[in-house]
């Protein structure tokens, strides 16, 4: 049994007689609003209101100064800790051995400075939590 499909192309010219069908059916059910030009004082006074309310909120914002956050001091301070002491000594002599090419090639600190991390982190989380609640 032969198959038989039907193709339709339309033509460029088709296809905007389409649209605008389409176009005019939606506009005869859809009112159509246009909106009025505003003088040029009245725009002039619009902007300076607006203007003026910027400044207004960029003061409040000067006024509410953010509180600062305690955890990189309590990092650093963690980090020189007698705990995390040698982890640090380690990771700056690896550091320093880097920087100066003595290291073997490809050495790049990261073990060292995951341990590292990892330390000062496990001491600074109880004490921001501490100063949080």
């Amino acid at each position: 049994m032969p198959s038989s499909s039907v193709t339709l192309s339309l033509p460029a010219a088709a296809d905007e007689s389409v649209f605008s069908s389409v176009s005019s059916f939606f506009s005869s059910l859809l009112p159509t609003v246009h909106a009025e030009e505003e003088s040029s004082e009245d725009a002039e006074s619009e902007d300076k209101e607006e203007a003026e309310e910027e400044e207004e909120e960029e003061e409040e914002e000067e006024e509410e100064d953010e509180p600062e956050d305690p955890a990189p001091a309590i990092y650093e301070e963690c980090e020189k800790s007698k705990a995390c002491a040698p982890l640090k000594h380690h990771f700056d002599e690896c550091a320093k051995r880097v920087n100066e090419g003595k290291g073997f090639e490809g050495e790049n600190c990261i073990e060292e400075f995951f341990h590292l991390s990892h330390c000062a982190q496990e001491c600074t989380a109880p004490k921001l939590f501490a100063k949080l609640v």
